[in-house]
């Protein structure tokens, strides 16, 4: 089970950077040419925090079956434990929280460049946040 959810986890995380990436870009391209929050702008960002939400999901338990996980917490001198152990996990939690964050400002918003503002600007923020806390090592091997 640990190995198949390990892989799902790493195949999924591509599907979820893809559309988090895309959302970000396409928010960023609406404010830019000034353009209507569309029922297709509402759509991508939704499939993005849905997408995130459910990764999220995935690798918290991951996360406790794990060995790399929570049982590798007092390892903290070992700097690829920390990163799987502490700093992936919680840089990730804390770029959902921001995804979700902009997810609900957007929803508050009235005007179409606010709407994508909020959008660009947390999607962004949480996909940089999760780009700097992938073990890449680990992989892309």
């Amino acid at each position: 089970m640990y190995t198949t959810l390990q892989s799902a986890h790493s195949i999924f995380a591509y599907i979820v950077l893809t559309v988090l990436f895309l959302a970000a870009v396409n928010a960023i391209m609406g404010i830019v040419s000034k353009k209507l929050f569309t029922d297709k702008d509402l759509r991508i960002s939704l499939f993005a925090l849905i997408l995130s939400h459910m990764q999220l999901l995935i690798g918290l338990i991951l996360y406790f079956i794990s060995p790399k996980g929570s049982a590798m917490l007092g390892e903290m001198k070992d700097s690829a434990m920390r990163l799987t152990s502490l700093e992936h996990p919680l840089i990730n939690i804390i770029a959902l929280v921001l995804i979700t964050i902009g997810w609900s400002k957007h929803k508050k918003e009235e005007s179409n460049n606010g709407k994508f503002k909020k959008i660009a600007i947390f999607y962004t923020i949480g996909f940089l946040l999760i780009l700097s806390r992938i073990p890449w090592t680990s992989w892309l091997s």
